[in-house]
């Protein structure tokens, strides 16, 4: 992934290090050493005036791989209880404590604790809160004394909400995620394209692929380091590339639609009751006629187990980890998650009918369709859950590959200058013309494909339109200087 031989300037550091070219290296122009330098030239624009969005997205990605554990700390009071009891409360008396705690709010769910020492979070709507935010209310299950209340936005609590939307927009909001889907976008293109670059090089020893070189110096020795980094970190680049782009708000909506044609979309459990019904449960008055002086008959009562029968039905269902309830809403029942995503992953669900406890639908996560399962898995591998601090510990280490890649490489384009007494001067592209050496047969696959994923991912397409367009502009204007020079 080296920016260093973007530059397309003379290999001077090949002669010392490389070994001379083979049999195979003499392909010609139909082979690698006609798709090189169209690669290079490509890899020589994406690096350069997109790694400072790759850098931003790297920063603010290790700020939130580390909210989980700062979460903990921050929160503690809240999320943990003094002391453990021998057993906990009913739900419903939880409940009940965390809404005479705020009256004002409507319960929407329970999250029972998930540890003997983590408290229960009760989950309400509340006026004034903004879009997609509710309240948190944490209750000690021994006690049902209320710990505290946090304003969040799903499972996050307010320092890793925060973070998580700077990560995701910078908190510039539906504008500022252009920059996060740019940099996803062409995270797997750097990656995959510099990779490419890197094994292709000639070396003297087999070592240099996947070690730096430590008797190297100067840019040399950038090049090593910024090599053999991108190479033991590209799986991982292009892993949280792809999982990025489907949060995406343009590549992530031809992804989704993409999965549901393939039939892999994320199923739900059916939770509506009366399925034959409208979606508020029918009308119990359908049919009647309501005359002059007659009064409607107030609604009947509706039947209500309560939230411990729920979850006792649904335990006996076999969803018993790390649950989370969702309260019936209008013409609908209980539903009862789990939500353990650590491996192995816990990720049943059931709908309990609230008259009578039955349960209405069994959601298995084994039986979701593959394509919805490595969503899942990748969503919580690029969230850091799947394997707990390790994952978080990972997610870390990948940040600080790119921001140094990209450190390494602008060092590797500064110190490429031509003209080194001119301090104004930096390194070289590759010349251009590269893509009139390569063949037919390669062209035009080439450029088919380059136009598919263009259109398939946006921001990846408009972007490369633009480097052209920049490549054009300053190709002309080289021209034109070197016709004036001339005459």
């Amino acid at each position: 992934m080296s920016l260093d031989e973007l530059q397309g300037g003379p290999a001077r550091d090949a002669e010392v290090t490389e070994a001379p070219a083979g049999p195979a290296r003499r392909t010609g122009a139909g082979g690698w050493a006609a798709l090189r330098p169209l690669l290079l030239r490509m890899h020589f624009y994406a690096g350069l005036l997109i790694a400072p969005f790759l850098f931003l997205a790297a920063a603010t990605g290790l700020l939130y791989a580390g909210s989980w554990q700062a979460e903990r700390i921050l929160y503690s009071h809240e999320l943990t209880v003094d002391a453990v009891g021998e057993a906990a409360l009913p739900l419903s008396a939880q409940t009940k404590a965390a809404q005479g705690a705020a009256p004002d709010g409507k319960v929407l769910a329970v999250w029972p604790a998930p540890e003997a020492d983590a408290t229960t979070r009760v989950i309400m709507e509340k006026p004034g809160l903004g879009e997609g935010e509710t309240l948190t209310v944490f209750v000690d299950p021994y006690t049902a004394d209320v710990r505290g209340q946090l304003t969040t936005s799903g499972d996050a609590l307010p320092l890793r909400a925060w973070l998580s939307e700077f990560h995701a927009s910078l908190q510039l909001g539906e504008f500022g995620r252009n920059y996060s889907e740019l940099a996803a976008s062409w995270l797997w293109v750097v990656a995959l394209g510099g990779l490419a670059l890197w094994i292709g090089r000639r070396r003297a020893r087999k070592a240099d692929l996947v070690l730096p070189d430590r008797k190297a110096t100067g840019r040399r020795k950038t090049l090593s380091w910024h090599g053999t980094v991108g190479l033991w970190a590209t799986v991982g680049l292009v892993g949280l590339s792809v999982t990025g782009l489907t949060w995406s708000n343009y590549a992530g909506e031809n992804i989704g639609q993409l999965q549901d044609r393939l039939g892999g979309a994320t199923p739900s459990v059916a939770a509506k009751l009366n399925p034959g019904a409208g979606a508020d449960g029918g009308d119990e008055h359908a049919g009647h006629v309501m005359t002059e002086g007659m009064e409607m008959p107030p609604p009947a009562p509706v039947a209500d187990i309560g939230i411990d029968r729920a979850v006792e039905a649904a335990r006996a269902a076999g969803v018993t980890e790390s649950l989370r309830v969702t309260l019936p809403a209008k013409g609908k029942g209980y539903v009862v998650k789990e939500n353990d995503k650590t491996l192995p992953v816990h990720l049943d669900s059931v709908a309990v009918d609230p008259a009578d406890g039955r349960v209405m639908d069994t959601l298995r996560f084994a039986d979701y369709p593959l394509p919805a399962q490595l969503t899942r898995f990748g969503i919580d591998l690029h969230m850091g859950l799947t394997f707990g601090i390790a994952n978080q510990l990972a997610l870390a280490a990948l940040a600080v590959a790119v921001m140094f890649l990209v450190v390494w490489g602008y060092r590797m384009w500064w110190m490429r200058r031509p003209t080194k007494e001119n301090r104004r001067s930096v390194g070289r592209p590759q010349p251009r013309g590269a893509w009139r050496r390569l063949p037919v047969t390669v062209l035009l696959p080439f450029a088919c494909a380059t136009a598919v994923v263009g259109w398939f991912v946006p921001l990846l397409g408009i972007s490369l339109v633009a480097f052209l367009l920049i490549d054009l502009a300053v190709g002309f204007a080289a021209r034109r200087r070197g016709a004036n020079a001339a005459a």
